[in-house]
């Protein structure tokens, strides 16, 4: 078998920085149950009756939520922006580098462009942008 010093050498070190990685959540974790145990025991202090087993968690925002009106001005910035018909997963990685986010990972571009769609078709009813005619898979778009 041939050596490989230099691959195993960058495998021991991701496997370090995963490792720190999880420590650290780990870390974090701790932290906010010892904070939600806190919380339960003033709760207490107040309701002395009240069940916290009811009481159901919140949500966690959506991955790579965006901020009211922020999908939209991305996505009119890409057709302006754009010498011809542009699709949608065009329009996706052009939000996804626009908002900072890796364009080669295939789950952000996948999510970013499903939202892409769905404003897309409030901006086709609102008459902002239009749909034309294509061959491949994506539908390609216009400004109004």
């Amino acid at each position: 078998m041939t050596e490989r010093p230099n691959t195993v050498a960058g495998l021991i070190e991701k496997r370090r920085e995963i490792s720190g990685q999880i420590e650290h959540h780990q870390r974090a974790l701790n932290d906010l149950i010892v904070d939600l145990d806190h919380i339960d025991h003033t709760i207490h202090m107040f309701a002395p009756d009240q069940d916290l087993a009811l009481v159901q968690p919140k949500q966690f925002p959506a991955r790579h939520g965006a901020y009211r009106g922020e999908m939209q001005r991305f996505v009119l910035g890409a057709l302006r922006n754009a010498d011809s018909a542009v699709t949608t997963l065009e329009i996706a990685i052009e939000v996804v580098k626009g908002r900072g986010l890796d364009p080669n990972d295939a789950r952000a571009v996948s999510l970013i462009r499903k939202r892409v769609g769905s404003c897309m078709n409030k901006l086709v009813a609102k008459g902002l942008a239009r749909e034309v005619p294509s061959e491949g898979t994506y539908k390609q778009w216009v400004t109004g």
